[in-house]
């Protein structure tokens, strides 16, 4: 199947401002006044300011006359060195959702044209925003359904290679939907992008609280005779609750004489769609107050034999491939009484979700945004996804089910702790986190059993070295210098097979058994015996005393800065050690 997304543009939002005066029952959600300093109300919905959800951006006001204060304002984001900026809304795991995005440039940077930029909806790249129809002086939005595959929903901006001016934002709606609607489609596969809605034979749009889902439907006219319906439907009864107002209106065609519908008005990329359709009898009921008709796609056998009576039906497909133009056409049964007729249409690319990482994962990295000071501006959103736009100094693994393999943020100027959830990272091979400003202890990392290489070094932790971090299979390099640890280092880490250990310069507390050490075949640098620096040990038990001769001791000159006097005698038995605060000897 093509995964190519269709771009559409819709002009959406009416520019002046219509007065309000009927209050109803707001739907379950978020509705979000970009960039605004307080509450507003259009079209019967409250808008709520945007920053508790959202830390990072600027606002800005668009002044032009008879402007709808959903417009007026944007939050935009002018940064040189960040990619991505994210959205976080606390929502229903499980639930589904219509989430909307709504654009109105008004040259609040002083430009001639918008920004070109990506949508990204938890890690999957949504579209890409052109706000093509502010040449035309409109607002533009996109709308997907989904199900809330986490606790939070990220709804990101992102530059790309065509973005040469800041990303903004006007307005975010999130939804809840009934379970019902729409729910033959696999939710844990795609997503739903609206590509149309239409209220077919309409003069106007149809939104909430017509539709309490705040759906919007356009109206829809050609050259097709138009019907008044004369009989009220309920919506609950229908597959996709449509609102009732869009059966006040059908088209239709004469008794015998076949109904053809150039729907939608713009030409499709080729792939599969999510097309339903609604259909009501108008007329008063009666025993001749029913129609029969056969339903095509582009001519292909769509649904026959479809009898609609007043109470109304919907026929749906939830994979239907379309290309280019695309026509309905109901050919009526021959002995029906009147000619077909179809109220309104609702048409949805299928977009293919971008795998998910593993939750767990997510909840830990989230777990580390809270726990660092000074984090990189880009973590946000889905750590791993999309592939180009994961958080900086993270590296995933590929497949539908996505890891955290490795986490590099050396000399990043964070500051912080590091969270005990960081252990559920058992994806982990490489924790870099070295040359930062990190506090507090070491977590006990035994879970992270793929771990191979760990560098703490050059922070500011205390406390002892965990015992867990011998016991890692895979564990090859530890480098701790230069904190503030304390105790020894563990047998289990010191008795490891083939490890590059560093815990010196620093560690002043430290303390280790050099002997001990001295039986190892393995590689051990710059480790400290209370106050002697004893650097590049190599060992072998099997090694003859001559190359033990030359390779234990090798003491760097630099040494003497630290106003040591060194003695230092070789023998195939003995390392002796003098320094100002004493002489030991250790035996081998």
């Amino acid at each position: 199947m093509s995964t190519s997304i269709f771009l559409l543009w819709l002009v959406t939002i009416p520019l002046t401002i219509h007065a309000t005066t009927i209050k109803v029952d707001q739907p379950k959600g978020f509705l979000l006044d970009c960039g605004g300093s307080e509450k507003i109300e259009q079209d019967s919905l409250i808008y709520a300011p945007d920053d508790n959800y959202i830390k990072t951006g600027n606002k800005s006001e668009i002044k032009q006359d008879g402007l709808v204060p959903l417009l007026s304002s944007v939050r935009y984001f002018p940064d040189d060195v960040e990619e991505k900026f994210c959205y976080h809304l606390p929502v229903n795991k499980g639930r589904k959702m219509l989430i909307k995005t709504i654009y109105y440039y008004g040259g609040f940077d002083g430009g001639k044209e918008p920004p070109i930029f990506d949508q990204i909806i938890d890690g999957t790249k949504w579209n890409i925003n052109t706000s093509a129809d502010y040449a035309e002086g409109l607002s533009s939005y996109y709308e997907v359904v989904m199900v809330a595959h986490y606790k939070v929903l990220s709804i990101c901006l992102a530059k790309n290679e065509h973005t040469t001016s800041d990303p903004f934002i006007s307005a975010i709606e999130m939804l809840y939907l009934d379970d019902s609607l729409y729910n033959s489609t696999d939710f844990g596969k795609y997503a739903l992008v609206t590509l149309a809605r239409h209220s077919f034979g309409s003069h106007d749009t149809i939104i909430f609280p017509d539709d309490k889902f705040n759906r919007h439907w356009y109206p829809f006219l050609d050259e097709n005779p138009v019907v008044t319906s004369h009989t009220p439907v309920t919506p609950s009864t229908f597959w996709n609750m449509p609102p009732e107002k869009v059966f006040e209106n059908s088209v239709t065609a004469s008794r015998g004489k076949t109904l053809v519908v150039n729907w939608p008005s713009f030409p499709l990329p080729k792939t599969y769609y999510y097309l339903a359709l609604y259909f009501q009898e108008n007329r008063t009921p009666s025993p001749f107050s029913w129609r029969v008709f056969d339903v095509l796609i582009n001519g292909a056998k769509f649904f026959s034999n479809l009898n609609v009576t007043t109470s109304g039906v919907t026929v749906y497909s939830t994979t239907w491939p379309l290309e280019g133009e695309t026509n309905i056409t109901l050919i009526p049964e021959i002995n029906s009484p009147v000619g077909p007729v179809v109220a309104a249409g609702e048409l949805f690319q299928l977009l293919p979700l971008a795998g998910r990482t593993l939750t767990r994962d997510v909840a830990v990295m989230d777990d580390l945004r809270k726990s660092f000071n000074k984090k990189p501006q880009d973590w946000h959103g889905d750590p791993c996804l999309p592939k180009d736009k994961s958080w900086t100094g993270v590296t995933c693994s590929s497949g539908t089910n996505t890891r955290i393999i490795s986490l590099n943020l050396t000399n990043a100027g964070i500051a912080g702790s590091l969270p005990p959830s960081i252990s559920k990272l058992t994806a982990l091979s490489h924790l870099w986190l070295g040359s930062n400003e990190l506090t507090g202890q070491i977590p006990d990392l035994s879970s992270l059993i793929n771990l191979e290489t760990l560098h703490l070094e050059n922070n500011q932790l205390q406390g002892s070295i965990p015992e867990s971090l011998g016991h890692l299979p895979k564990l090859r390099e530890v480098f701790l210098q230069n904190n503030h640890l304390k105790g020894s280092i563990p047998e289990s880490l010191r008795n490891k097979n083939s490890i590059n250990l560093k815990v010196s310069p620093g560690n002043e507390g430290i303390s280790v058994a050099a002997p001990e050490l001295l039986d190892r075949g393995d590689h051990c640098e710059a480790l400290r015996t209370d106050s002697i620096l004893v650097a590049s040990i190599f060992a072998n038990g099997k090694q003859s005393p001559e190359t033990r001769k030359q390779t234990i001791g090798r003491i760097p000159e630099t040494i003497t800065v630290l106003a040591l006097a060194f003695l230092i005698s070789l023998s195939t038995e003995f390392l002796i050690v003098s320094t100002t605060s004493g002489t030991r000897t250790l035996q081998k």
